[in-house]
């Protein structure tokens, strides 16, 4: 089969490798969808995760079922799929609390063992969510939903009226859907890019740009922030618009070395919630949930379909400018 892969550190090629066959317990999909991640970047360069090269990136894929391995009978030849990538060990102490997002040895598919970004894929059972007749490119966003919904649970939103969202790329669009979702109607988003904040508008959610007089009026008057940039020295913003007893969620990925100050005097007087969120936590039915409920216009954050054999250098970053999500068809 035909497929995208890290053949070492830093490289990364299309290539012919042997399609995989399904071990008890597996099922092997015919991938229709896989989207690029930013993560999958940080794989390819050593700064996420310990994968092992040569690897097959991509952890948000949808298919359909081809073949399945002994033991399996949850599904039949024929069904749409999309791909839970987490691999998680079930019994150190994060995942005995629910959390195996944070297992102790946490893997994926496309991170620690083969992925997305090839015509053929050999999955768990247990890691596949049924679609029904959803699209694969609205199913393949469900990983990033599910990672969106995460952070949402870890912050909550009981006594959030209003919201504010750093970055209007993908990541931040789908914060500012959830967010929506989950009953919060007044929400903000604020980037650099024009054609960011139009789309933003045009889901209904209020566009600020940075430095603007319109930005500075919300000082100490968010109930909720979010961080989805990863650019520290924006992340130390935040605290400065989140209102008295507001809440601030830090879900971009800044550098691993990266430090802000916050004033903890400011945390305890103002009293300020802070919170962090990492990956997805075996939730993407809520976030099929989700994206149903936002509704198909949620496709629009897909500005490239490629073909497969074009990912290498999106990876790369020579790929299209100016783009959204991308995915490979």
């Amino acid at each position: 089969m035909k497929a995208v892969v890290y053949d070492a550190l830093g490289s990364v090629i299309f290539s012919e490798i042997e399609t995989p066959r399904p071990a008890p317990g597996e099922v092997l999909i015919r991938v229709a969808a896989s989207g690029v991640c930013h993560t999958d970047i940080d794989v390819l360069h050593g700064r996420y995760g310990t994968p092992d090269f040569p690897l097959v990136p991509g952890h948000e894929y949808a298919g359909v079922v081809e073949e399945l391995g002994e033991g399996v009978s949850e599904f039949a030849v024929g069904d749409r799929v999309v791909v839970d990538p987490n691999l998680s060990c079930g019994h150190c102490r994060a995942c005995r609390k629910g959390l195996a997002n944070l297992c102790e040895t946490l893997g994926a598919y496309g991170v620690s063992t083969n992925g997305g970004f090839a015509e053929y894929s050999a999955v768990k059972a247990e890691n596949l969510v049924a679609i029904g007749d959803m699209p694969f490119n609205t199913a393949a966003l469900a990983e990033p939903m599910g990672c969106v919904l995460n952070g949402v649970e870890a912050i909550g939103t009981e006594g959030v009226e209003n919201a504010l969202v750093v970055g209007a790329g993908p990541i931040g669009l789908l914060m500012a859907m959830a967010l929506k979702t989950r009953g919060v109607e007044e929400i903000g988003l604020v980037d650099l890019a024009p054609h960011r904040l139009e789309l933003a508008e045009s889901f209904g959610f209020t566009p600020y740009a940075p430095g603007s007089a319109e930005i500075a009026a919300l000082e100490h008057s968010v109930d909720l922030c979010v961080d989805a940039t990863g650019v520290p020295a924006v992340a130390a913003t935040l605290p400065g618009y989140t209102a008295n007893g507001g809440k601030v969620l830090y879900f971009g990925v800044c550098p691993p070395d990266a430090r802000i100050e916050i004033s903890p005097f400011e945390v305890f007087r103002r009293q300020l919630t802070i919170a962090g969120a990492h990956s997805l936590n075996h939730n993407i039915a809520d976030a099929i949930a989700a994206l149903k409920a936002t509704g198909p216009s949620v496709t629009r954050l897909v500005s490239h379909e490629i073909p497969l054999e074009e990912i290498p250098k999106v990876l790369l970053k020579q790929g299209p400018e100016g783009t959204l999500k991308v995915q490979a068809r």
